[in-house]
């Protein structure tokens, strides 16, 4: 059916690309007969000398609103002019904006924490204790308190080898043989030392900690001056290689830029960084407050939720299994805030404070890895140092090497899950493999959760699997090293 006369057709009021409902896109015309009514009882229309109207002025940006609207919502005006779908539709949900939603679920959060944080007030007290993480005994291991304080003697020692290499007094395959013995021997010593103290559990993960990092900035250095002298030689011989040999980092290593790199928050060393020009002091201290208030966080949800619930399970793989299940899923939700305030601590806080301490100018430590669709693109994402550091130190070479992208993948997943383990059973002084599997499992979610993005392109189906087992993998891990650490110490005390 036509539009009446008085209207035109839909396609004359909206044009393409525009939407219908917008007043300012409406063009209706009036009848003769209700424009010489309007002009004859409008009083802002003056007449000329002659006796013909004159045209009216303008009206205010408001009233020319309301004549839109008026116009715009008469009877004889569609109601409906386009194809829409409904907000939350599968082709349009990701065109809308969810920030009520996002406040309604930190609404929703507040209430439900406040009623458990209440409840378990009621239920167990105020059960903070200094003793799980500063005992009499942990200030009582000395051992690996000097076994930290010596660790700084092997980058001394790698400095040592390439002065004399770059005095041409040893040979390259000597230098190689004295870099690996030195990175051997950081990982080795502190991982002997552990062993050998009946030590806590904090002082011990600490220092494997600090041990892991000192061996991949070992690694970076030793690599990244091989580099140096390989590129140094083929751009004497002529070697063509453009734009990818940067002048300012192809200097000999000194004992300052070591030391600077030893102290900034990178795994990847090179001569020089980009750098800020000033340290900000009150942000600094800004910072620093917020460190504090989030580990007291971590520490009040470990002591006062964690613990409880850990201590009234039972071992997920020799109790009941709708039991463990349980257990697991009751320990998620601490477990999740734990990680979420770790990672908040460390790569936003911590990573933050020492780069702006030391002028160090990228701070990219993560990217947006609560977006992954992926488990591989969650792995790119989560911890920036170490995955700048694999793909420089392992994938890349691999690749070089001839292995497939897949091996490389492999080798590279298989050096986190090894230093996952030793940073975690070494202290507990068992060694299970959960952390190892725990990584190495997640080879298999990796092309998993590719396969289901590329076939499901606008769902976040392998984001909602990475959530899934994040949420389910770390809390099995929590039990399952409480459990054997416990078996460990009652076999210990017979």
């Amino acid at each position: 059916m036509a539009p009446p006369p008085s209207m035109p057709a839909a396609s004359d009021r909206a044009g393409p690309g525009r939407d219908a409902g917008d007043s300012s896109s409406l063009r209706l015309r009036r009848a003769p007969s209700a424009d010489a009514g309007d002009l004859a009882g409008d009083s802002s229309v003056g007449l000329r000398e002659n006796g013909e109207p004159q045209p009216p002025t303008n009206p205010p940006p408001q009233e020319q609103q309301q004549q839109h609207e008026m116009l715009y919502y008469r009877a004889s005006a569609p109601a409906h002019r386009r194809v829409k779908e409904s907000p939350l539709s599968s082709d349009a949900i990701f065109r809308q904006s969810h920030a009520g939603l996002l406040n309604l679920c930190i609404v929703v959060l507040i209430a439900v924490n406040s009623r458990l944080i209440i409840e378990n007030l009621m239920k167990y007290g105020l059960l903070i204790r200094a003793g799980f993480w500063f005992s009499a005994r942990s200030l009582g291991d000395w051992p690996l308190l000097m076994c930290c304080l010596t660790l700084p003697v092997f980058p001394l020692v790698a400095l040592m080898a390439e002065k004399l290499i770059t005095r041409k007094l040893i040979g390259e395959h000597v230098v190689i043989l004295l870099h690996i013995i030195i990175t051997t021997s950081a990982i080795v010593y502190p991982v002997v030392v552990t062993l050998k103290c009946d030590s806590a559990v904090l002082s011990g993960f600490v220092l494997m900690f600090l041990a892991s990092i000192m061996w991949m900035k070992l690694v970076s250095y030793a690599h990244t001056n091989y580099d140096i002298r390989v590129l140094s030689k083929s751009t004497e011989k002529g070697a063509a290689y453009g734009n990818y040999v940067d002048p300012e980092n192809m200097k000999d290593p000194t004992f300052k830029s070591l030391v600077y790199f030893m102290l900034a928050p990178t795994l990847c060393y090179q001569p020089t960084y980009p750098q800020t020009t000033c340290i900000r002091k009150g942000w600094v201290t800004q910072q620093l407050i917020k460190c504090v208030v989030f580990t007291g966080l971590m520490g009040f949800i470990i002591e006062q939720y964690i613990n409880p619930i850990v201590k009234n399970s039972k071992h997920p793989l020799k109790g009941n299994f709708l039991n463990a299940i349980e257990r697991v899923l009751k320990l998620s939700v601490p477990t999740l805030y734990v990680w979420l305030c770790m990672f908040y601590c460390f790569f936003h806080l911590w990573l933050n404070i020492v780069a702006e301490l030391l002028c160090f100018g990228d701070r990219e430590f993560y990217k947006d890895w609560w977006n992954a669709k992926t488990v591989e693109e969650y792995w790119r994402m989560w911890n920036m140092p170490v995955h700048k550091w694999i793909i420089r130190h392992i994938y890349f070479p691999c690749i070089r090497k001839g292995f497939s992208r897949g091996v490389a993948i492999l080798i590279s997943f298989l050096v986190s899950a090894v230093f996952h383990e030793i940073c975690i059973a070494v202290p507990c002084h068992i060694f299970k493999f959960w952390a190892f599997s725990g990584i190495m499992f997640q080879i298999p979610l990796v092309f998993l959760t590719r396969y289901l993005h590329a076939t499901f392109k606008h769902v976040m189906v392998g984001n909602m699997i990475f959530w899934f087992f994040s949420i389910v993998g770390q809390p099995m891990c929590v039990l399952l090293y409480y459990h054997d650490v416990m078996n460990r110490q009652a076999q210990a005390s017979r």
